[in-house]
């Protein structure tokens, strides 16, 4: 199967609806997702991480989110069909095929930023570690963000604005004290860029899912108000549970694996 080429004209026309948190989880809910990765690690590294949690830039109080990369998505769907059986795991051979502006650059953001905490672990520098646990943190979350991996990002596609925002900010909004997140223990990802690229996948199913219990929960309603939000949360909250589960799950790994690689470090 060949990867799409994209023009010039349609790059250009989607960027100019494609705000940089069309895709992105609320800040609430990357600080949910942070503190439940801490309980999934070890003994040793959660407390080194409950001991510190409020030096990590998205947890520090009472200040406003540190300034994220651009490019967190990765619109598979852009680039073939499920499985995605072909999809270039190396950056360089994806540019020769399709344009990161439109496609994203989510996966080799992570693994960028997987590469950085590895040298914060092995400096031993508290600060460095804790801002590069973070960056890790907010990219292995979007890894879990269905919508960041379809060019359908927000509903655009299928006459449903606004989805993004209604999935990953309003709905747990709504749900409250109803969102619980159970996630597994950390453990090491053998090869992190497989892992990445398998779970880009195993969330993409997703995407279908999401839109049909939009759809549904907006069938004979004016707009999006409770009503609305409680059909949502019948047809998607539990999927949002398991999906912020992962999301907390996988960080935990991301870190894990990182401070393997390092040599497995005293932390202090």
């Amino acid at each position: 199967m060949k990867l799409m080429t994209l023009s010039r004209l349609g790059v250009s026309c989607l960027i100019a609806v494609l705000p940089g948190s069309s895709f992105a989880w609320s800040d609430a809910i990357y600080r949910l997702v942070l503190r439940k990765a801490i309980d999934t690690l070890p003994k040793a590294q959660k407390k080194y991480f409950e001991s510190h949690r409020y030096e990590m830039p998205s947890l520090i109080p009472d200040e406003d989110p540190p300034i994220r990369p651009e490019g967190r998505r990765f619109a598979l769907d852009a680039l073939g069909a499920y499985p995605f059986l072909n999809i270039p795991q190396d950056e360089a051979v994806l540019m020769a095929k399709a344009d990161p502006a439109l496609i994203g650059r989510l996966p080799f953001l992570l693994l960028e930023a997987q590469a950085r905490l590895v040298e914060a672990f092995k400096s031993g520098d508290k600060e460095r570690i804790l801002v590069e646990a973070d960056a890790v943190a907010i990219l292995a979350a979007d890894l879990n963000n269905p919508l960041a991996l379809s060019e359908n990002f927000d509903g655009q596609k299928t006459g449903q604005p606004g989805l993004s925002k209604r999935l990953a900010g309003l709905l747990p909004e709504s749900m409250e004290g109803r969102l619980k997140l159970n996630p597994e223990a950390a453990r090491l990802l053998e090869n992190p860029r497989d892992y990445i690229f398998g779970t880009m996948v195993r969330n993409h199913v997703w995407v279908d899912n999401l839109l049909y219990a939009d759809s549904l929960a907006h069938r004979g309603k004016s707009g999006y108000g409770g009503p609305y939000f409680e059909a949502f949360e019948l047809r998607a909250g539990r999927l949002l549970s398991e999906i912020l589960s992962n999301a907390a799950a996988d960080v935990g790994s991301f870190w894990y694996t990182a401070w393997t690689e390092a040599g497995r470090p005293e932390l202090r």
